[in-house]
C-alpha cells in the first residue's frame, strides 16, 4: 500500500490522490450570474416563461438596459429553460438586439436611426447621416443607417430612441435632444368609445347572434377583395382552406409591412385602428379562430402603443376575452414580411421561410391551421361587411374593379396615401399627388417596391393592379409608389434596392445569400457584365425558397431592359 502511494505522489498513509486536488468550483460553460438572474425574474415578473415568448422577453431586457450583455443572455437562458445557443441564436437574427459580448463595450445611451430607402436617400438621406455622425459625440449619440421605417412621406426620416423625426435635419435632431425627446409620439386617433357612436362593431354582434360565415364569405368574394398585402389571393377563399382543417385554428395578421415605399397600414392604424380591429374579429369568428395574432413591425412604436391601449378597451368592454388578441412586436426584419417567417417569429424563433407544402392554412403557428390576412385586407372586411359589397366592387376603372390605397412618395409634390380606383395609371398617381415636385420632370417608377423593379415613364399607360404588370416583368405589390425624375439614376436606384436585399436577406439559401452579394458587386462596375447578371437572375429567380430571392432579380433586368443607356 505505502508503495502505491509514493507512486502517487502521497506518502500519507490512508490517502488516496488521483489529480490535483482542487475540484471544479462551478460548471463547464457560461457561468449563471445571480445579479443578472434577478433582473432579468424581475423583468419578466409574473409574465409565461413560454418558449414563443422569446422575443418578447428579448425586448423587455433591450429596452431596460439598451443592449443585451451575455449574462443576461445567459440569465434569460435559464429562466425559460432554453438552451443558451437558442438564445443567442435569436438574439443576433434580429437588427433591433444590441447583443454585448463580454469585455464589449456596450452602445451608448442614445441611439438615431436614419432610415436610408429609396425615398429617403432622395431627399438627402445619406447627407442627413454624414452631418449627424460628424457633428454629434460618439461617445453618447450613436448614428445608425436602418431600413425603411414607413414614413416616406416625410423623408428624409430618422428615429431618435423611440421617437422619429420627419422632414429631419441636423438642427431638428439636435434640439430634440436637448429638451429629451426620445420617447414615442402618439397621434390623435378614433378610440372604441368613437368608433361605437359611428355604429363600430355592430356588424360583429350581429354576426356573432346569428351570422352565417359562409355568407359572410361570399360578401367578400363578391367585393373582389384580394391580399392587400402583395399576394393578391381572393381573401374569401383562404377563410374556406382554413376551415377545412380541423381546429384549434389560429388567425395570425401580418403588420410587417417592410417593403420600403409602404406606409399605408400605418396611415390607417394611426388613424382608424378599430375598422381594422373589427375585420379581423369577423375573420376570425368566420374560422372560429382560438387566438388571434397580431404581429406588428418594431419600427412603428405609436401603432403598437395604439394598439396595447384599444385592445385593453376591447378587453375592458366584453368584446373580446383576456388575451384572445395576442399583440406581437417585431424586431426588424424585413423577411418576416413573408408569411411563414412572421409565424417562425410569433413562436419565438429566428424567421426563417418554411419549405412549402404545407402551407400555413394547414400547418401554421404551433403547427395548426392559419388565416394569414394583411392590416389593410382586414381593414376591407370590416367596410364590407358594414357597407356591403359595392364598396369595393362599384368601382369600375380601365376594365378594373375596387380601390387601391397607393403610398406615394419620391418625386412628387405631396407624398402621401392615396384612395384611387384600382385601374389607376401612374400618370392618374401623379395627379392625385399635386403631381411632380417643383424643377423635376418624372423620368421612372417603381410601382410597388424594390421588389418590383422600375419602370420608365413611357409606360405611363399601365392599369396599377393585380394581373396587370406581370406581362411587363413586375407586379403591383403592396402598391408602394416611388417616383424618380430626370434628376435621378436608375442604376443608382437599382443598386440601392439590391443592397437593401443584400442586407435583409435571412441566408437560408445559397442563391438569395449569395447572390444578392454577388449583383452589389457586379452593380457597382461602370459597365454591367449584362450576360453574367442575367444568369445571376436566373438561378436566384428560379432556386431561392421565397419571394424575396425570387423578386430580387426584377430591378437589375428592368434596369437592363429599360435604362441600357446608364449601365
Amino acid at each position: 500500500m505505502a508503495v502505491h502511494q509514493e507512486k502517487q505522489g502521497d506518502t500519507r498513509r490512508g490517502v488516496w490522490k488521483s489529480g490535483k486536488g482542487k475540484g471544479r468550483v462551478r460548471p463547464k460553460g457560461r457561468a449563471l450570474e445571480d445579479q443578472a438572474w434577478d433582473e432579468v425574474r424581475a423583468l419578466l415578473g409574473d409574465a409565461p416563461r413560454r418558449r414563443d415568448l422569446l422575443i418578447e422577453h428579448l425586448h423587455l431586457i433591450q429596452d431596460e438596459y439598451g443592449h443585451l450583455s451575455a449574462a443576461h443572455l445567459r440569465a434569460l437562458a435559464e429562466e425559460m429553460r432554453l438552451s443558451m445557443a437558442e438564445v443567442y441564436e435569436v438574439a443576433t437574427f434580429y437588427a433591433h438586439f444590441d447583443v454585448v459580448k463580454e469585455g464589449e463595450t456596450p452602445p451608448p445611451a442614445l441611439t438615431i436611426r436614419v432610415c436610408d430607402s429609396l425615398s429617403c436617400e432622395l431627399a438627402g438621406a445619406q447627407a442627413l447621416k454624414t452631418a449627424l455622425e460628424d457633428g454629434l459625440d460618439p461617445a453618447e449619440v450613436r448614428v445608425l443607417r436602418a431600413p425603411c421605417m414607413g414614413r416616406c412621406d416625410t423623408a428624409p426620416v430618422l428615429e431618435l430612441g423611440h421617437n422619429h423625426i420627419d422632414h429631419a435635419t441636423p438642427e431638428k435632431v439636435k434640439a430634440a435632444i436637448a429638451e429629451d425627446h426620445i420617447h414615442t409620439v402618439i397621434p390623435s386617433y378614433e378610440n372604441l368609445e368613437e368608433y361605437k357612436k359611428s355604429g363600430g362593431y355592430s356588424a360583429l354582434l350581429n354576426l356573432r347572434m346569428n351570422g352565417d360565415w359562409e355568407a359572410v364569405q361570399q360578401q367578400v368574394l363578391d367585393s373582389g377583395l384580394r391580399g392587400l398585402g402583395g399576394a393578391g389571393f381572393p381573401s374569401g377563399k383562404k377563410w374556406g382552406f382554413v376551415r377545412a382543417n380541423a381546429g384549434p385554428r389560429y388567425l395570425a395578421v401580418n403588420g410587417d409591412e417592410g417593403e420600403p415605399g409602404t406606409f399605408k397600414d400605418r396611415y390607417y392604424l394611426e388613424r382608424t385602428p378599430h375598422l381594422f380591429l373589427e375585420g379581423m374579429l369577423i375573420a376570425a369568428w368566420a374560422v372560429e379562430a382560438q387566438t388571434c395574432f397580431i404581429y406588428m413591425r418594431d419600427e412603428y412604436p405609436a401603432v403598437i402603443e395604439i394598439l396595447r391601449r384599444e385592445i385593453k378597451a376591447l378587453e375592458d368592454a366584453g368584446l373580446v376575452g383576456e388575451g384572445f388578441i395576442d399583440l406581437r412586436r417585431g424586431a426588424g426584419a424585413y423577411i418576416c414580411g413573408e408569411e411563414s417567417a412572421m409565424i417562425e417569429s410569433i413562436e419565438g424563433k429566428r424567421g426563417i421561410p418554411r419549405h412549402r407544402p404545407p402551407f400555413v392554412a394547414q400547418v401554421g403557428i404551433f403547427d395548426r391551421p392559419t388565416l394569414v390576412h394583411n392590416v389593410e385586407t382586414l381593414y376591407w372586411v370590416a367596410r364590407i361587411c358594414r357597407e356591403g359589397p359595392q364598396v369595393l366592387s362599384a368601382t369600375q376603372k380601365n376594365d378594373r374593379t375596387g380601390l387601391r390605397s397607393y403610398s406615394v412618395s419620391g418625386r412628387v409634390a405631396q407624398p402621401g396615401v392615396y384612395l384611387l380606383p384600382a385601374g389607376s395609371t401612374i400618370t392618374d398617381v401623379i395627379a392625385a399627388a399635386g403631381g411632380m415636385a417643383e424643377g423635376h420632370r418624372f423620368k421612372a417608377y417603381q410601382p410597388g417596391g424594390p421588389s418590383s423593379g422600375l419602370l420608365p415613364a413611357s409606360m405611363n399607360d399601365i392599369p396599377l393592379d393585380f394581373d396587370t404588370l406581370q406581362p411587363y416583368g413586375t407586379f403591383i405589390g403592396s402598391a408602394a409608389v416611388v417616383v424618380l425624375s430626370d434628376h435621378d439614376k436608375a442604376r443608382d436606384a437599382a443598386l440601392k434596392m439590391l443592397r437593401f436585399f443584400e442586407d435583409e436577406s435571412c441566408g437560408q439559401c445559397t442563391p438569395c445569400r449569395v447572390g444578392c452579394e454577388k449583383a452589389v458587386k457586379l452593380m457597382q462596375a461602370d459597365q454591367w457584365d449584362q450576360p453574367l447578371l442575367e444568369d445571376l437572375c436566373t438561378a436566384m429567380a428560379d432556386a431561392s425558397i421565397c419571394g424575396l430571392g425570387q423578386a430580387a432579380p426584377n430591378p437589375i433586368r428592368l434596369t437592363m431592359k429599360h435604362f441600357a443607356d446608364e449601365i
